[in-house]
């Protein structure tokens, strides 16, 4: 079973929309749903799940205002967990930020929406693009358009209308790799993971059936094609368009495409990463009076690769002031409202090293009081390289008219949550 109404709410949890859906809880459970929380939050045991007498509360919170589900049957949690996350999708997709004034000035469109997204309590059309060809941003389209269902919620595939058209046949693959990592202050890495998604945007005429092929480890060991250059992806997780079966029996990525833009897939790999940005510090403090930070940044990537956009945060004392800075490259700025000296280099090509060194002046009077020191954060993106070696092998577009069209191949790798430690 899945959820009987689903509410908006305000930050005070006052109800700014509400669907009920299947009629067997009363309204007015939700009155007791913002003292629950608060309750929860003083006693620190707030949980995702909230429960007064039979009635469940299932809330997310999402910027100003909180999207709860209510049951009172033993409810699928994560179908009703997954349906609230994409209910903020889709709003985020009609009005571009989901708030509480956006509810307030679309709340017609919003009821549309509430009745197209669920049906008795069961999850039914939840994709944007499909919702959109029949409820508008225009409230008076609602009123002169025919009640004509849409194909594609009929269809065998409602992700994709029939009889779009292109005059140049394209897609464009990005495959995109985030690195969490964390580095204790004696340099032994304690966390190491790569985050990948593969993302298309496809502009294809007609009903094409792709095929995209992986130098996928479990594939090649099938083809006895040996490890050689291969990936063991872990954690994989496909739009819906993806042929499951397929893919189960011989690990096939077929599929009939959204238009436009789309998440294919995602995946993990637990693996030892090399720190592709290592960083050394070391602080010094003298007299009381002032503190110098020395910190070196090293490019542990291919030479022939570039980083952009590097951000390296160093946090300093929360004290410190009058600040002075030298770089072998880039530029150093103080943020005093977070406490870190952002060093910020541009372009930061691989197998380089470089220093920077920042002086702060310290009240005369010490802090007594030993700070915990933050990490040290990088972030960066390096372009045309992925840090697993994952590959598109090949992407086969077969449509019935037999067009010709072109697929293009971009790889991605940037930080995540990439944090060293220091002492």
């Amino acid at each position: 079973m899945s959820a009987s109404a689903v509410f908006i709410l305000d930050l005070k949890g006052k109800p700014l929309i509400s669907r009920n859906y299947k009629g067997d809880v009363s309204m007015s459970e939700i009155d007791y749903f913002m003292p629950l929380l608060m309750q929860k939050e003083e006693e620190s045991a707030l949980t995702p799940l909230l429960s007064r007498g039979k009635v469940h509360f299932l809330w997310i919170k999402h910027s100003n205002i909180y999207l709860v589900a209510l049951t009172m049957k033993n409810a699928n949690a994560s179908l009703v967990y997954s349906f609230l996350y994409k209910v903020v999708e889709v709003f985020s997709e009609y009005f571009k930020e989901l708030e509480e004034e956006s509810i307030r000035d679309n709340f017609v469109i919003v009821y549309e929406l509430l009745d197209e997204l669920m049906d008795f309590g069961f999850p039914q059309t939840t994709d944007s693009k499909i919702l959109q060809e029949y409820i508008t941003q225009q409230g008076n389209k609602l009123d002169t358009g025919k009640s004509r269902v849409p194909p594609t919620v009929t269809n065998a595939v409602s992700w994709r209308s029939e009889g779009i058209k292109y005059k140049k046949n394209e897609v464009f693959i990005d495959v995109i790799e985030s690195v969490n990592l964390l580095v204790n202050a004696n340099g032994s890495v304690l966390l190491s993971e790569i985050v990948g998604s593969i993302k298309l945007k496809v502009f294809l005429s007609g009903m094409p059936e792709l095929r995209l092929g992986l130098n996928d480890r479990v594939l090649f060991e099938i083809t006895g094609r040996g490890k050689n250059k291969s990936v063991e992806l872990e954690d994989v997780k496909f739009h819906q368009c993806v042929r499951l079966s397929r893919f189960d029996n011989d690990r096939t990525i077929s599929f009939i495409p959204p238009d436009g833009d789309f998440e294919l897939m995602s995946y993990r790999l637990n693996t030892q990463v090399k720190p592709l940005i290592w960083i050394e510090s070391v602080i010094e403090k003298f007299s009381h009076s002032r503190v110098e930070i020395m910190v070196k940044a090293k490019g542990q990537f291919k030479k022939q690769s570039v980083a952009n956009g590097v951000e390296i945060c160093v946090p300093v004392p929360s004290d410190a002031d009058s600040p002075k800075f030298k770089t072998s490259i880039g530029s150093a700025k103080y943020q005093p409202e977070k406490n870190v000296v952002v060093w910020s280099i541009k372009s930061f090509p691989g197998g380089k090293e470089y220093l920077m060194r920042a002086h702060f002046g310290l009240p005369s009077v010490e802090n007594e009081e030993l700070e915990g020191r933050p990490p040290i954060s990088v972030r960066f993106e390096i372009p045309y390289f992925t840090v697993s070696g994952i590959q598109v092998r090949y992407m086969k577009i077969i449509e019935k008219s037999g067009y010709q069209a072109l697929p293009w191949v971009r790889y991605i790798t940037q930080s995540g949550d990439y944090q060293l430690r220091t002492h």
